[in-house]
């Protein structure tokens, strides 16, 4: 039996649903809408292109965007000084610098710099700790969204095996924490790129979980009859056959694995909606915190 697909249209809508009708409420109680301002430097089509759709959805979930263009030469120091004066600002409730930076090397001490009560990347030191301990925290976007949809297709994650492919601060290492707590309650194990025959894992798998970056990590013959597969990657391949020279796929092979996978994830369509859904929902969940509502 072909695989269910797992519309993330779909599950993404009804997260924008939610988080519209907390951005409402808080505006009647607070007379202000929430805000989310976006730092972006440099023109970095992606980036802008991401950039865009968050702004199209603050709007859609009734959240002020604020978008901050800085030139691709832009120092260190001056986005730094942009990222203080948002801290500042009373009125913005979310802080997003969108990566990547022109210089890698500032990530870090970009993300640091931006107030753990705006973080609404989940990102910043504190935020993580929490999250690792169990605490309230704002969390990565696309790791809770995964969770979600799990929980809203139906799909049981108490006492099963879950493998997350991928240990990134953004999606892995967080996603792996999300999955084995309480009310969660799987078992995970995180696979990398120094992980030794990593098809014996994934075979053993209830979930799998790939967020590896690089195309054709998970093929045919690495699942057992009946997993479900979410597949986090977004790549550019050549295709000619397409307007723009190139199509995008995820880390799976998706149609190797329909005929196995008890459920799968498209890319695209899949779980990038749902991480910008989990955004709005970050930045509406920041503001309440800050106005005590």
């Amino acid at each position: 039996m072909p695989a269910r697909i797992l519309d993330g249209k779909l599950f993404a809508a009804a997260v924008q649903r939610r988080a519209a009708d907390a951005a409402a409420a808080f505006a009647a109680h607070t007379g202000r809408a929430p805000c989310l301002a976006v730092v972006l430097v440099g023109d970095n089509p992606a980036s802008r292109s991401y950039v865009t759709a968050k702004g199209r959805a603050c709007t859609a979930c009734g959240i002020e965007p604020r978008q901050l263009d800085l030139p691709a030469d832009a120092s260190k120091d001056a986005i730094l000084a942009v990222v203080r004066g948002l801290n500042a600002d009373g009125a913005v409730d979310g802080i997003l610098v969108q990566l990547p930076l022109p210089e890698p090397a500032w990530e870090e001490e970009v993300i640091e710099a931006i107030d753990p009560a705006k973080d609404v990347d989940g990102f910043h030191p504190v935020n993580a700790g929490r999250l690792l301990l169990g605490l309230p925290a704002l969390t990565p976007c696309t790791p809770v969204g995964i969770v979600h949809l799990l929980a809203a297709a139906g799909i049981p994650t108490a006492g099963v095996h879950a493998v997350v492919i991928g240990r990134s601060r953004i999606v892995g290492r967080p996603l792996s924490v999300l999955l084995s707590q309480r009310g969660v309650d799987a078992t995970t194990t995180l696979c990398h790129t120094k992980t030794r025959d990593l098809a014996a894992f994934t075979r053993e798998a209830d979930i799998v979980v790939v967020a590896a970056g690089r195309p054709h990590t998970l093929r045919a013959g690495m699942i057992k009859e009946g997993a479900t597969v979410i597949d986090v990657g977004v790549n550019r391949v050549p295709d000619q056959s397409r307007p723009k020279g190139y199509r995008l796929v995820g880390d799976a092979d998706y149609d190797e694995l329909l005929g196995t996978a008890g459920a799968i994830t498209p890319v695209p369509g899949g779980v990038g909606p749902l991480t910008i859904a989990e955004l709005m929902a970050n930045t509406v969940e920041a503001a309440r915190r800050r106005a005590g509502c």
